[in-house]
């Protein structure tokens, strides 16, 4: 079986356990054993899309890491916990609350390109060691600000009203690397108080939305009935912004076996190339021809 099954990861669940269970579905199934992997880490207090690639799918995890992905997320204010997230103490409090048109007009300051410090409960990696196993050992730790891009963030309410706020659900979309939590702290600080995450989730990774997600009980009920196809996404469908390239049999053949082929597409770049409907390989397509950069047993 090689393809997707995008999970709707309920609250409480790491991403590992997430495989896990993935795995317990496919032999319930009748599945023969294949290689299963998550096209992106999802804390356990978050929830939503959470991809996992199965068998061949497994190649284009990388790439699923990588993607954008959009986040629904509630800043509750007034303290800032050592974790920036409900699971955390708090280590800093204010009486201070925005009112929406606040939080509305604080947000431009955080779109585009923009700096940001991860938090020190992050897997990071600092001299070897994983930033949070630092982090509760009692260590002090410095983490370097980083570059990321966020692409739209808004209010998921009307910023019209006039009252001071609790608490406000934003809606983000944001490339590779960047920290939820750490948005979170930096709005807040940026409203003149504190803040923390107390609801992450995530709608969107990659290609995958809501709307393609199952919950384990779904997949669990699959499983028994031996019909788990029906929650299986192709493995083409996590490669939805890479242009396809038809290849002919001889051309397939080559291409398996890591040949380039002497010849170009249309436009230079990433394709997909297909022996038909079958993903035969990812191709970076120049001048010089067709060069393999990933290729399928499929």
């Amino acid at each position: 079986m090689n393809g997707w099954i995008i999970l709707d990861k309920p609250v409480g669940l790491g991403s590992t356990q997430a495989v896990s269970a993935v795995k317990r579905a496919l032999r319930e199934a009748g599945e023969p054993k294949t290689k299963v992997g998550h096209g992106g880490t999802l804390d356990p207090l978050a929830s939503g899309v959470l991809p996992i690639a199965l068998g061949e799918a497994t190649k284009l995890a990388g790439r699923m890491l990588d993607a954008t992905k959009a986040y629904d997320f509630t800043i509750r204010f007034g303290e800032q916990t050592s974790t920036l997230d409900a699971e955390g103490e708090v280590v800093a409090s204010t009486e201070v609350r925005p009112t929406l048109a606040e939080v509305e007009a604080v947000l431009p300051r955080f779109t585009g390109p923009i700096q940001q410090v991860p938090p020190v409960y992050s897997a990071l990696k600092v001299d070897g060691q994983r930033a949070y196993a630092l982090a509760r050992a009692g260590e002090e730790v410095a983490l370097k600000s980083r570059a990321v891009t966020v692409f739209e963030l808004r209010a998921l309410r009307s910023p019209e009203q006039r009252e001071k706020v609790e608490e406000v659900t934003l809606s983000a979309t944001v490339s590779k690397g960047t920290y939820i939590r750490s948005l979170a702290r930096d709005i807040a600080l940026a409203l003149g108080t504190v803040g923390h995450v107390t609801m992450l989730r995530r709608t969107k990774a990659g290609p995958f939305t809501l709307a393609q997600a199952i919950s384990l009980d779904f997949l669990g009920e699959a499983a028994k009935a031996r019909r788990l196809d029906g929650a299986v996404h192709p493995l083409v469908a996590g490669l939805d912004d890479i242009p396809a390239l038809p290849v002919s049999p001889e051309e397939a053949v080559l291409l398996r076996q890591g040949r380039r082929l002497v010849r170009s597409p249309a436009v230079s770049g990433l394709h997909l190339a297909l022996d038909e409907d079958r993903p035969v390989a990812l191709v970076e397509g120049s001048d010089d021809g067709l060069r393999v950069v990933r290729g399928f047993n499929v």
